[in-house]
């Protein structure tokens, strides 16, 4: 029998390996882990680019791109879709999924980076080869020539619908949100059309690494002494890192005296601890705990003042995650698996009791992205009850003279003022405390007397807060 292994193909050039580059390889394992699994790439990009850097494969700029093409894909992946659709003769839901994470890492070169065209397109159907096979690198091959065409500005122009036609669904295209999403945040922020842009334009935005000092167990002097950090804008235990700061390089975050928070987290765990109550300040509780940033800031504010608190969290191994954030806590404190609607402990235990409960996320989505394609409008009425009940528990769990506090990460109005207005007036026997007063030095609090956060105008995630009294 003669070898033919080595004869040239008929067909034409002789077959080429392709190449493996083990950034977008990377980028695209962490776009299927998001797709596949629900997963969010805040948690499935740092494993992945740690065993890349123990294998030899990545350093330092490797590892900020294969960051920038995962995140850049998903924050833009509502205005890419709608480019990719005009280049293709099919409609998107026809397309496979890989096919369209290779497609977004590409359009997110040649649009949304300084890499050159040719690099961008030759690099994307590598890839495609790679992990896709060379019959759908040619698909691959010819979107993204098509794409090359324009720029970004160019592409919105021909694909977003003219804003005084359609405001939302021109907004949706131009910031990559969906519809409903651009909607819902138009409602809860008011006014015109300059502040839902600057909003929508934020949560594109990379946010800022911010750290809290715990007191009692580091200092921001501490931390400030790292390379490149600068003090928080509010809160006096924020310190933020620029760009590229790594958390785990400080000692302090190592050792569990300081944390990864967002200012707007650290600002609702000090309002609740610093609001005025009438009579004892002993027992505080953290309801929905997990996964305990706020806990552990309580904890250590708790422990200067001689107070215990109770760490509550339904989810056991989300109740794991609060007992590491709070290990050391100075002051007594426990840490318990339980359901916040259905509590073991008695009513009115407690001087203190914040509720963090269980949302949507919009508030979140510079640092989710993911979140926006994932949530649907009607998970909203999967949250109404379990919110409700959660803050009826908290109100229950409260002496009269104690104070409650209600909080999101959503600045959806039915996950915010709907609930506690329900709440409070069906209950009665609760004042609402003006927040505002609470928050000392943040500017545009509204009217209170609840406060909104916002990414655009204090730089922090979207987050709610409202503070009640039980009087009775």
């Amino acid at each position: 029998m003669s070898d033919t292994s080595r004869r040239p193909r008929r067909t034409g050039k002789p077959y080429r390996r392709p190449k493996k580059d083990p950034v977008r390889i990377l980028a695209f394992d962490a776009l299927r882990a998001v797709d596949e699994r629900d997963a969010y790439a805040n948690l499935v990009l740092p494993p992945l680019l740690h065993k890349a850097r123990e294998k030899g494969d990545f350093d330092g700029r490797d590892a900020a791109l294969a960051t920038e093409l995962v995140y850049g894909t998903l924050r833009w992946q509502g205005t890419y879709d709608a480019i990719i659709a005009a280049c293709v003769d099919r409609p998107l839901r026809e397309v496979d999924p890989p096919v369209l994470d290779v497609l977004g890492l590409g359009v997110h070169q040649l649009l949304g980076t300084r890499i050159p065209t040719h690099a961008a397109v030759s690099a994307s159907v590598e890839l495609a080869r790679v992990v896709l096979g060379d019959g759908r690198a040619k698909f691959v091959n010819a979107v993204l020539r098509k794409v090359a065409q324009d720029d970004l500005d160019g592409w919105i122009e021909r694909v977003a619908p003219p804003y005084d036609e359609d405001p939302e669904d021109h907004l949706a295209v131009v910031h990559s949100h969906p519809r409903w999403v651009v909607s819902a945040l138009w409602d809860s922020l008011g006014g015109g059309r300059a502040g839902i842009e600057r909003l929508l334009a934020a949560d594109n935005e990379r946010p800022e690494v911010t750290l809290v000092a715990r007191p009692g167990r580091a200092t921001t002097e501490e931390l400030l002494g790292e390379d490149a950090a600068v003090a928080g804008r509010w809160s006096p235990y924020a310190v933020r890192l620029a760009e590229g700061g790594e958390p785990g390089a400080v000692q302090a975050v190592r050792e569990g005296r300081a944390g990864v928070q967002d200012e707007g987290s650290q600002l609702v765990a000090l309002a609740l601890a610093n609001a005025p109550l009438d009579g004892p300040d002993e027992r505080w509780l953290d309801g929905c705990a997990g996964p305990g940033g706020k806990a552990a800031l309580l904890g250590a504010i708790a422990a200067e003042r001689g107070a215990a608190l109770l760490a509550s969290e339904k989810q056991p191994h989300r109740a794991g995650l609060v007992a590491r954030a709070l290990a050391g806590n100075p002051g007594p404190y426990q840490v318990i698996a339980a359901d916040g609607t259905r509590p073991p402990w008695r009513g009115g235990s407690f001087d203190r009791v914040l509720m963090d409960v269980p949302c949507t996320g919009l508030g979140a989505l510079r640092r989710r992205p993911e979140a926006r394609w994932r949530r649907r409008p009607e998970d909203l009425e999967g949250f109404a009850p379990l919110q409700r009940a959660l803050l009826r528990s908290a109100l229950d769990s409260v002496r009269v003279g104690g104070v409650v506090g209600y909080a999101t990460c959503s600045p959806h109005l039915a996950e915010t003022r709907a609930v506690v207005d329900d709440v409070v007036k069906e209950r009665g026997g609760v004042e609402l405390i003006d927040a505002r007063s609470l928050l000392p030095g943040v500017p545009e609090l509204g009217e209170g007397p609840d406060v909104q956060l916002w990414p655009h105008v204090h730089g922090t995630d979207a987050m709610y807060l409202a503070l009640m009294r039980r009087v009775g």
